[in-house]
């Protein structure tokens, strides 16, 4: 434990809440105003406006791997000014954006931006507590980072109500800016000099060729980046499906909401849950009630050309997205299992490589919406079906008879 001088617990949970959600705030806030920026910036197909969603999230996977390591070596506030700094050069470039390419620039720096405050927050916070005073403090945290994504498209829908598209970008950056401020004002550094480890670009490979050896490690991060590419597949059509294919218009950040709403609550479910079930069998149901409830909905979607009723896929969705929110602590949780002696680097190489992985395979989802939700269902059959596969591989020596799998 660092002996180093505390902000209040009050308002230490407020930063770090404030920190950590800025990404989830520069994917979600911009979701309503996506068909506005594509016509302004001349993009001839429609689909590739979503690309201002999954650049972020390129952005993301490349800064991961660098801040955990880098705020080991040189201390955590340097680290995370440069994260903040790489944030606000693509707010800028993206405000004053011309041209589709340059936007697109500006939302990869903001993406290795926003990753850092992300990863070096959770450092933070086990720099200055343990057991259950950090239990307490990530609660406050989390709750407040599950609450941006329920409210961050209403108030990008308020932003278009009042200004133009760009003014979403000027609050990113006013945010950007004040976090930044309120950080480097108030926040001690809780590395000290001499428990500094140096930088090392051998020490990140070393942690890689680790992960891929460990059938365990490896499994789960292939597992968690399938599950994870089925709701980037949702973030990058969900604009599209809601307020044109449905025709919500400015209700669809209420429809947003409420399926945030359920990741929410199976994040707080699964606190629970996973004490009594364990962290295995409560992702193989979950895959199992996904990959079955998908397939199942496809049918019935297929069959209706493509266009159930609101009221169905967003039943759908609900049951689907508390699946995903139950899967995704547990799947993270169990691919850094083996990793305990390599945490922090091993952290980022999991997370860093599950992001590359949704990355991919949720741009496709996006890229092949016809105006039907076919697509969506289908990612989420098929990805849960190849999550149900590589968790049954990861866990081929392993597996207890009770969760009905064999060698």
């Amino acid at each position: 434990m660092n002996t180093v001088k505390r902000t209040s617990f009050g308002e230490f949970v407020a930063l770090m809440a404030m920190m950590m959600s800025l990404a989830a705030l520069s994917i979600d806030t911009m979701l309503p105003a996506l068909p506005e920026i594509g016509q302004a910036l001349g993009v001839q197909r429609v689909n590739d406006n979503q690309l201002i969603v999954s650049l972020l999230f390129l952005g993301m996977a490349l800064g991961q791997i660098i801040y955990g390591p880098l705020s080991d070596s040189v201390g955590r506030k340097p680290a995370i000014y440069v994260g903040f700094s790489l944030f606000i050069i693509g707010c800028l470039l993206s405000f004053f954006a011309t041209s589709f390419p340059v936007m697109l620039i500006g939302r990869v720096f903001q993406g290795v931006g926003a990753a850092g405050p992300r990863i070096v927050t959770l450092a933070l916070v086990r720099d200055q507590y343990n057991g259950r005073a950090m239990a307490r403090v990530m609660s406050f945290v989390m709750a407040v980072f599950i609450l941006v994504p329920v409210i961050a498209p209403a108030i990008g829908q308020t932003i278009l109500l009042v200004a133009h598209w760009r003014a979403i970008f000027g609050l990113f950056l006013v945010l950007a800016l004040v976090a930044s401020t309120w950080f480097a004002l108030r926040q001690p550094e809780t590395l000290l000099p001499a428990q500094r480890i140096p930088f090392s670009l051998a020490r990140i490979a070393r942690a890689i060729r680790e992960i891929v050896a460990n059938r365990i490690a490896f499994g789960y991060t292939i597992a968690a980046g399938l599950v994870s590419g089925a709701f980037i597949g949702y973030l990058n059509s969900a604009q599209q499906i809601f307020q044109e294919q449905y025709g919500l218009g400015r209700l669809f950040p209420l429809f947003f909401a409420m399926l945030a709403l359920a990741l929410g609550s199976a994040s707080f479910s699964n606190a629970r849950l996973v004490m009594r079930f364990g962290m295995r069998a409560l992702s193989l149901w979950a895959l199992l009630g996904i990959g079955g409830l998908s397939i199942a909905f496809w049918g019935i979607a297929y069959m209706l050309a493509g266009q159930p009723p609101l009221l169905a896929l967003m039943l759908y969705l609900l049951i689907s997205f508390f699946g995903v929110g139950i899967l995704f602590g547990n799947m993270n949780a169990l691919a850094m299992e083996p990793l305990g002696h390599i945490a922090g680097v091993g952290a980022a190489v999991v997370g860093s490589l599950s992001t590359l992985i949704s990355l991919v395979l949720g741009t496709i989802i996006g890229q092949s919406y016809n105006g039907t939700v076919l697509p969506l269902v289908a990612g989420f059959a098929i990805l849960s079906a190849a999550s149900l596969v590589v968790m049954r591989w990861a866990e081929s020596r392993t597996l207890l008879p009770q969760y009905g799998w064999r060698r």
